[in-house]
């Protein structure tokens, strides 16, 4: 009888075991999209400091269709922070951005909404095959003069626009977006648990070429008289080619850092003239 109560004992503990291992993966087994947009992203040993504008102004209400017809507008993201992604097919930094903000527009679904302002030149079927292929979730857009209108300044792409919940553009961020910036932001928009302290700041920034972004206009170049598809390769090759002035920047770099250099404009101006001359 001992040993049978012995028996019995070493095979209950066991099974409690099992059942506490089994409810420990059961317990860390959660949907990303429900917790994970609830609480606050792995603190860091220093806290972030998020620069909002002063005064910002609510957009003017307005109407987009995305790839498929569907129409949206501010109404619709009312309530939401809404982040408005201009980029193009053929920008490279750009496609390497799109998982992290198709990551994080899943995973704060129920308060981000990211609008994706596409600038190709191309047919908007060539921007569909990519949309897909890429598995975005959420609304593209062509880019239309009422957009660039609305949006001003665009100069490089990626260029992002914040809106906070009220719709008004509180932040603009030129070439790649930090993810974990973009979170942060989010959550503190969103009146989520951040680790961070927010800072009010003048609108105005200095035109700069930083973070990878590509320029989509060269200040001295006229890129007017090109086809779509060559004036794409020639501002692939503007952003990458470099200047031989010193500066070790890009064409596009030097030309928007420095408009007064005299050596990347008739560089920048004969890789268009080349490329025209091509067709």
């Amino acid at each position: 009888m001992g040993l049978l109560r012995g028996f019995v004992s070493s095979w209950v503990i066991a099974v409690l075991v099992v059942l506490g291992v089994i409810a420990a993966a059961n317990a860390g087994c959660t949907r990303s999209g429900d917790v994970a947009a609830t609480e606050p992203p792995a603190d860091s040993a220093e806290r972030t400091t998020l620069h909002f504008f002063r005064n910002p102004v609510t957009d003017q209400t307005f109407t987009v269709r995305d790839l498929d017809g569907q129409p949206h507008s501010p109404a619709d993201w009312r309530g939401k922070v809404v982040l408005i992604n201009f980029w193009a097919t053929w920008c490279g930094p750009c496609r390497a951005e799109i998982p992290e903000l198709v990551a994080l527009q899943h995973k704060y679904r129920d308060r981000l909404v990211i609008v994706g302002v596409a600038e190709d030149d191309g047919p908007i079927e060539q921007v569909k095959r990519f949309a897909a292929a890429e598995q975005i979730n959420y609304p593209v857009v062509m880019l239309t003069p009422e957009i660039e209108r609305l949006f001003p300044g665009v100069s490089a792409i990626p260029t992002s626009f914040v809106l906070d919940r009220e719709g008004r553009v509180v932040q603009k961020h030129v070439g790649l977006y930090p993810r974990d910036l973009l979170e942060l932001e989010t959550r503190s928009l969103a009146g989520l648990a951040v680790n961070a302290r927010v800072e009010e700041v003048d609108r105005a920034q200095p035109a700069k070429l930083e973070n990878a972004a590509q320029a989509t206009t060269i200040p001295g170049v006229d890129l007017a008289k090109l086809p779509p598809e060559r004036r794409a390769e020639a501002l692939q090759r503007l952003n990458t080619d470099a200047c031989t002035c010193g500066c070790d920047f890009t064409l596009a770099k030097c030309r928007i850092d420095d408009p007064t250099c005299g050596i990347s404009l008739p560089k920048a101006r004969q890789i268009v003239q080349a490329i025209a001359d091509s067709r």
